[in-house]
């Protein structure tokens, strides 16, 4: 195994797939990534370009980026959905928290891609290709859509590994796969050769990735500048870049819960929210954050999802205080119905110094010193010897019930 491996994970047509899921949510009853359908432009004018396309749509010839009313001459009875950018922000806020929580190393290059450093969490998975596959199931069971995820020692290479065969695919590149699965392919193909480039090298006689990696260099040079040596090293899988983590945008730390059985009791449902609220409430104290709302979920196991949330008199970091909190949620929301999934999550953080208003009658006060420095003993065991070094007794013989992502 090389010593560094990276994953690229990019969202299926992420525009079109977070609009389908809003409007089933919604009542829908045809979903658009079903159908010939893009997004994109004015829905009335048809101006525009396509932002996002469908896989029935693609079919038609239809292509990102060109206009919208020359896509509706490829498919007259195309479907097309105005863009929602807040809803996408919000849907990539998700994708993000979910990530962040399986390998801090990551480094979001877009609203629906990112770079995981899979080489610290490795230990945690049979193989690099069991993880993608538990890492995609976890995104689609958790967040209703699929993304593709490319495997390789090298960044370039993980990128255009994530570019093949799709939807919802796990791909390897690695730097020796490439003459076997890059080199027969045309240059334009390759990660930022783009058309002026492809022009370029077409008058020099190059057509491929392979002739490109043996071509000489000077040559490219002369004819690019530095972007031919740049397009020539990843032609050969040379990239030296590694994954950049970056601190997640902290509007909210959560987590969620897929139950291997069905929830069918209240007590089953509150062992598996203590476990969420320790693991939420642990990172809002390694982030220096407290929350000031919390937010109970629950997904029954007929898909149906509720959710239900409340703000704290003081914003807190407890493990306590979130879980009572979600307790109290869960309580107002539960219906009867068997749980499928269930989650913790928190809002409106504020630094850990930050001056708050006290109120005498609130069990949400901060914490007392005491109980300030067991928390932080606690943590230090579980940063150093794993997060089960130290459980509650009621979480002893739950850790085989749910699987957490």
């Amino acid at each position: 195994m090389p010593e560094q491996i990276i994953f690229h994970i990019d969202v299926n047509s992420a525009f079109l797939s977070w609009s389908a899921l809003k409007l089933l949510h919604a009542g829908e009853t045809v979903d658009l990534r079903l159908i010939p359908s893009i997004i994109g432009g004015d829905m009335a004018k048809r101006h525009g370009v396509v932002l996002a396309k469908s896989i029935p749509a693609k079919a038609y010839g239809i292509s990102t980026g060109e206009p919208v009313i020359n896509a509706f001459r490829k498919c007259p009875n195309l479907v097309n959905v105005a863009p929602d950018h807040t809803l996408y922000e919000q849907m990539s806020s998700k994708l993000m928290e979910l990530l962040y929580d399986i390998s801090p190393d990551l480094e979001q290059v877009s609203i629906d891609e990112c770079f995981m450093d899979y080489t610290p969490i490795s230990g945690k998975y049979t193989s690099p290709e069991t993880a993608a596959e538990i890492i995609r199931e976890n995104i689609y069971q958790t967040l209703g859509f699929t993304v593709n995820i490319g495997i390789s020692d090298k960044k370039v290479l993980a990128k255009m590994a994530s570019d093949f065969q799709k939807p919802n695919r796990t791909h390897t590149l690695y730097s020796w796969e490439i003459q076997e699965k890059i080199w027969h392919m045309p240059v334009s193909s390759l990660f930022m050769c783009g058309r002026s480039s492809v022009e370029t090298l077409k008058k020099l006689g190059i057509l491929t990735i392979g002739e490109l990696a043996g071509a000489d260099p000077a040559i490219l040079e002369a004819h690019l500048k530095s972007h031919g040596i740049t397009l020539w090293q990843y032609a050969n899988g040379q990239d030296d870049s590694s994954v950049l983590p970056q601190p997640a945008q902290l509007k909210g730390i959560g987590n969620s819960i897929t139950l291997t059985s069905d929830a069918l009791t209240r007590d089953e449902a509150l062992r598996a929210i203590l476990s969420l609220s320790e693991s939420v409430s642990r990172r809002l104290r390694a982030s220096r954050r407290l929350a000031g709302l919390v937010c109970t979920e629950i997904k029954y196991n007929t898909f149906k999802s509720v959710s239900h949330q409340m703000l704290l008199d003081t914003p807190s970091s407890s493990t306590d205080v979130i879980y009572k909190h979600s307790c109290h949620l869960f309580d107002e929301l539960w219906n009867g119905t068997p749980i499928r999934l269930l989650g913790v999550r928190t809002a409106r953080l504020v630094e850990e110094d930050s001056p708050v208003q006290l109120n005498l009658f609130d069990y949400s006060a901060p914490m007392s010193e005491k109980q300030q420095r067991l928390n932080a003993a606690v943590d230090n065991i579980r940063a150093r010897f794993g997060k089960d070094a130290i459980k509650r007794g009621s979480l002893l013989n739950s850790q085989d019930e749910y699987k957490k992502h």
